[in-house]
């Protein structure tokens, strides 16, 4: 039907959207029963389910057809910045150095090192490309190289599904090896004898990681050994080594509790001793140094705190502060060297670098010049180097890389991902500002835009927030942004209260009885923005990250007056 008169984009949008069948099922658990109208959508295979989504996106192609033009032209420009041949920084490890590479127009990685020096020859041990021949999808991930580095495992997905199949590559003959271990995650961890690795296996109806098995280079995995079963439904399991490679590392963990259990690398048949029993509302995460496991924990720390404990004796009774608990500072990561500690923090709802001398007298803190940013400690398998590598990005700073010097506490940029398109970091700033919720909490905001734009209430703006599982939305850098800042768009992150930004108080705010401060926030947020004229409050958009369709649709529905538009994306 023609409708004259009336612009492409309304006869679009005239056209009626497909309506999914509802069938309605009775599902009971705990004594309750509830009605799922369209349970039925769950059954990908069902020729139906497949009829319906073909028909969703039929209707998305015919609604957005009059922007056809437009993105394709986004399109180009998004791929367009993206480098085709690209390599990362090079890390040292057991006296080779690993680094992953695209070569052409390959779409996937080869894994490569190099022994002794970046001038020697370089090994490729892993080309995903042709790993990838033959399949649709191909997926690869955990590539562990064995301490002794003859041997190289790798998890490989066909599929999608998660479910991954272990493979082994003999190093030195570049033959795979016939031990393939199917359904299984891409989470393992070898011992130190060179032939026996722990890995983990999910629940096949769920995919919870709930089992560790171990298995012995040459054996049939159908006589691999259970070493632990998680039973609780609430917990998942993993399993790592620690950097020491003296310990292997079991861990279960939950939204409120942790456990650790731990085997001598070197006796991989040993039985996993328990490191602390796990109790509720305890979270904690273990490495080991010399004669000492150290330990993230939040006992008696609502913020974290680090703590040590002899191997001998792993009793909370034994554990002695090595970083003190701080009611300002949310202690989030720490890497151990042979002379110093790097503890990875987060104040004012920015993250911090400080650099301990294990002697005492030399701790200081990495200074960073944006004024919001993210930094973080980045691979550093040896203890026994000056050097700490740490990441660096900001909402005008592409994702670098960098190799810092801890005495000399000089830094040498060793790579910054290229955008490519004519990209020129001058061209944009960015600011941080903070909005005074209704409940007269300061909520930290993140701006970036092109220079040149005023302050005069006529620009479009897109609002991100998330605020949820205590996920702390980070100023990243993302070069897909550019194509709306060169447009005349702000763009903002509203650090509200269900992440960390502002410590553990700030996610404790923002959950159970305390979520509607996540949507509340937002929306204050948004009308700061509004009244300080950073926004057009007809052309104020909003994205929620992951779980943010759920933020979005409830603030929406709060204040559909305040915004333009609303885009929830994953």
């Amino acid at each position: 039907m023609m409708l004259h008169g009336c612009s492409a984009e309304e006869r679009a949008r005239s056209v009626e959207a497909p309506r999914a069948p509802v069938n309605a099922v009775t599902l009971e658990k705990h004594g309750h029963e509830r009605v799922d109208e369209y349970y039925w959508l769950r059954e990908r295979d069902n020729p139906e389910v497949i009829g319906y989504l073909e028909a969703e996106n039929a209707y998305l192609e015919q609604v957005l057809g009059h922007t056809a033009e437009l993105r394709e032209e986004l399109f180009e420009e998004l791929v367009g910045r993206v480098k085709k041949n690209d390599e990362s920084v090079p890390y040292r490890k057991d006296g080779f150095w690993y680094y992953t590479r695209y070569e052409g127009k390959s779409e996937y990685p080869l894994y490569c090192r190099r022994k002794g020096s970046l001038e020697a020859d370089e090994q490729v041990m892993l080309d995903v490309n042709r790993l990838a021949e033959g399949h649709e999808f191909c997926a690869v991930r955990g590539v562990k190289v064995s301490s002794d580095g003859s041997i190289v495992g790798f998890a490989q997905d066909t599929v999608g599904r998660r479910k991954f199949t272990l493979r082994f590559r003999n190093l030195d003959t570049g033959e795979l090896l016939p031990d393939e271990i199917a359904d299984v995650t891409a989470n393992f961890a070898w011992a130190e004898d060179g032939k026996t690795l722990f890995y983990t296996r999910q629940d096949p109806k769920t995919l919870r990681w709930y089992q560790i098995w171990r298995h012995e280079l040459g054996g049939d995995p159908a006589d691999d050994v259970l070493v632990f079963e998680e039973r609780d439904e609430t917990f998942s399991c993993a399993v790592f080594k620690t950097k020491s490679k003296r310990y292997v590392m079991i861990a279960s963990d939950q939204t409120l509790s942790s456990e650790y259990r731990y085997i001598d690398a070197e006796r991989p048949g040993d039985t996993p001793r328990v490191v602390l029993p796990r109790e509720r509302d305890h979270e904690y995460s273990v490495d080991h140094y010399g004669d000492h496991f150290y330990i993230r924990t939040n006992r008696q720390a609502k913020n974290f705190r680090l703590m040590k404990t002899p191997v001998s004796d792993t009793r909370f009774e034994r554990w002695a502060d090595v970083v003190p608990h701080r009611e300002d500072v949310l202690f989030e990561n720490f890497e151990i060297f042979s002379d110093r500690l790097v503890v990875q923090e987060r104040r004012d709802a920015l993250r911090r670098l400080r650099v301990i001398s294990w002697s005492g007298g030399d701790e200081h803190e990495i200074e960073f010049d944006d004024p919001t940013y993210v930094t973080w400690i980045d691979a550093n398998p040896e203890f026994d180097t000056d050097t700490l590598r740490f990441g660096y990005s900001s909402l005008t700073t592409p994702d670098s890389v960098y190799d810092y010097d801890m005495g000399s506490r000089e830094r040498t940029l060793m790579k910054r991902d290229e955008v490519l398109g004519g990209f020129d970091p001058a061209n944009y700033a960015s600011e941080r500002i903070w909005a005074t919720a209704r409940d007269g909490t300061r909520v930290p905001i993140s701006l970036v835009y092109r220079k040149g734009f005023e302050r005069n209430g006529s620009a479009p703006l897109l609002l991100y927030g998330y605020g949820s599982y205590g996920a702390s939305a980070n100023a990243w850098f993302r070069g897909s942004r550019l194509s709306l800042l060169d447009r005349g768009f702000v763009y903002a992150i509203a650090h509200i209260r269900g992440g960390q930004d502002l410590g553990r108080a700030w996610y404790e705010d923002g959950k159970l009885l305390n979520k509607k401060n996540t949507f509340t926030d937002f929306i204050d947020c948004a009308e700061h923005l509004v009244a300080e004229r950073y926004a057009d409050p007809q052309r104020l958009f909003a994205r929620g990250g992951s779980a943010g369709g759920l933020l979005i649709g409830a603030v929406v529905n709060m204040r559909p007056d305040l915004w333009r538009g609303a885009i929830a994306a994953v």
